[in-house]
């Protein structure tokens, strides 16, 4: 299985403690390492990541990282890495053939959660995403989640700020190349090009399921308050 990390943004809500987010260390290994090898137990054997900010850094990292976990790793430079996380897809998605595992390169996860999407896919489906129903709880940045509002299995609507929702986009997925057609759509409508919107897309024609993975673990490292709660998971 093919798997595409998105590692390109700035990561600034971080910076005050890692100047690249993808290497900022949690117990001891960079974020990007622990996405590499919880992708690699769910059963992702060839890997591309979509990399902008200190791409040099993190391509130098990675390269030692493949050595190290006897992982393919091939890393694609966004040309734009300021724009919607959507063109992190369309660079990567250029290297790949077939469906992919899609992940962000700061959502840390319990590798059971990645293969349950994997096993639990509608085979219909052209993007599945799992989806986490127990966005109640304390531990979750609600503001920053992206809301999903599902119905029969599949997605109606995904954003930051929906006010009506039933889940919560945990950042993992399986796509198909219909994914990138579908952000490249958005694109030429004058859309800026995010994944959400590509995702929505898809959503308008029925073609975005879900997978319930409420229970298993995952995390989005997106601020200090977030990275001292994966520092406690891992201890």
């Amino acid at each position: 299985m093919n798997c595409l990390i998105l590692a390109a943004g700035h990561g600034s809500r971080l910076r005050e403690v890692s100047a690249s987010k993808p290497l900022t260390p949690v117990a001891g290994a960079p974020l990007i390492e622990h996405v590499v090898r919880a992708a690699a137990v769910a059963g992702a054997t060839r890997f591309v990541v979509a990399t902008g900010h200190e791409a040099a850094r993190v391509e130098a990292f990675l390269e030692g990282l493949a050595a190290r976990a006897e992982v393919a790793v091939d890393c694609v430079r966004v040309g734009d890495w300021d724009r919607p996380n959507g063109h992190s897809v369309l660079a990567g998605a250029g290297l790949i053939e077939g469906d992919y595992l899609l992940l962000m390169s700061d959502h840390l996860f319990d590798p059971a959660l990645a293969r349950r999407v994997l096993d639990e896919r509608a085979p219909e489906a052209a993007l599945t995403l799992a989806v986490d129903h127990g966005w109640r709880r304390d531990s979750l940045d609600l503001d920053d989640s992206t809301k999903v509002a599902t119905e029969d299995g599949k997605i109606i609507r995904i954003g930051k700020t929906l006010d009506a929702f039933d889940a919560v986009d945990t950042g993992v997925f399986v796509a198909t190349l219909a994914l990138a057609q579908a952000i490249e759509t958005a694109i030429a409508a004058g859309e800026a090009g995010s994944l959400s919107q590509g995702v929505q897309r898809l959503a308008d024609q029925r073609r975005a399921a879900v997978v319930d993975v409420t229970g298993l673990m995952w995390l989005d490292v997106d601020d200090p308050v977030a990275l001292a709660k994966a520092e406690a998971l891992f201890a």
